[in-house]
């Protein structure tokens, strides 16, 4: 039974994402210490980075479209023809 700090680091990201039963069973694999498990510990490694970089991502994008910003607007991309504010009054300002 050996502790890789790898190996308990991806423990510990399983469990931030929730996935509980991956948590166990590499708890379990470590405890084995199978060579095959240890050799797939990098690969695990970058898969949970990259899951809990989307994840992040995911988050932000969905916290963004809820706050309902207000779209950007400015002068260039209106329209004074369709609108009856005089043109050169609203540039002057």
């Amino acid at each position: 039974m050996r502790h890789d700090p790898a190996s308990a680091a991806l423990v510990v990201m399983l469990r931030g994402l929730k996935m509980y039963g991956m948590a166990q069973a590499v708890a379990e694999l470590m405890e084995q210490g199978a060579p095959a498990f240890e050799a797939a510990v990098p690969i695990l490694s970058q898969l949970l980075k990259a899951e809990v970089a989307e994840r992040e991502v995911r988050s932000i994008a969905y916290q963004t479209k809820a706050a309902r910003f207000p779209a950007y607007k400015d002068l260039a991309g209106f329209d004074f023809a369709a609108s009856g504010v005089n043109e050169a009054t609203v540039r002057q300002l």
